[in-house]
């Protein structure tokens, strides 16, 4: 299991070459109407030229998958086609600590960043769970958006944001405890890591990996956010470092 899912997590990142042709991303779904989706995040490294998605949660956060770390990545914001990106905006990526690359779980990363966003009309963040949720009480349709590949197989990524609908399972057996699981012919595919599954209007979880079934079905495990809600909020609220007692209140006290 630790080597299929690091094999098939892999595949969820793609490396971004000017030069290739015009197709869309995820696989099954459609293109989505120019900045719809205002949370939507560009993640590039500037060496590596990987790619990963990303979503706003406040406006010096972006929520994606722990395994798209790179040590040059920059977010842009407010991105509908990505042959038109603005200035990106360098982060200090914060994965999760107990993350390992080669074994399924933790697969959450927060990026700070450098300078905070100006939100506006293609700008906003999106909503985070309130509460750790019970799997059966989380909303079954879903919706999952990228810039990654138009089909599993295929080397062409998209240009233009995508986006499908897909139906949580109700299987136990979907992976770790921290995912949650769809299955089909549609949805994400390669570059589509690290983006959101929404679920009524609030970001559920995260792309993180997907295997081939027998039955030629594709089944995506995403990391589910209400299991991390006390880390997300301890990092990106950090408590103030504690002030140091000088030598005069010291001796204050002991008169």
């Amino acid at each position: 299991m630790s080597i299929l899912w690091h094999i098939t997590s892999l595949l969820l990142l793609r490396s971004c070459t000017p030069g290739f042709s015009t197709h869309d991303g995820i696989v099954g779904g459609k293109v989505s109407i120019p900045h719809s989706r205002p949370y939507m995040v560009y993640i590039r490294d500037s060496k590596s030229k990987a790619v990963c998605g990303g979503f706003l949660v406040r406006d010096d956060f972006v929520l994606t998958a722990a395994h798209c770390k790179h040590s040059h990545l920059k977010v842009y914001l407010g991105v509908s086609d990505s042959n038109y990106l603005p200035d990106g905006v360098a982060v200090d990526p914060i994965p999760h600590p107990e993350f390992k690359s080669n074994t399924p779980g933790h697969d959450i990363m927060l990026l700070k960043l450098e300078t905070p966003a100006t939100l506006n009309k293609n700008v906003k963040t999106i909503a985070l769970p309130k509460k750790a949720s019970l799997k059966h009480a989380i909303l079954k349709d879903c919706m999952v958006m990228g810039w990654g590949l138009q089909d599993y197989h295929d080397s062409h990524p998209s240009i233009v944001l995508k986006e499908a609908n897909v139906t949580l399972l109700d299987s136990k057996n979907c992976g770790t405890n921290d995912t949650l699981c769809s299955a089909g012919t549609t949805g994400p595919a390669g570059g589509d890591s690290g983006g959101p599954l929404v679920c009524g209007d609030v970001a559920q979880g995260i792309v993180s990996y997907y295997t081939a079934e027998s039955n030629g079905d594709h089944r995506t495990r995403y990391t589910d956010i209400s299991q991390y809600l006390p880390w997300i909020h301890c990092s990106m609220n950090p408590p103030p470092p504690k002030q140091h007692e000088t030598w005069k209140g010291n001796l204050d006290k002991l008169i």
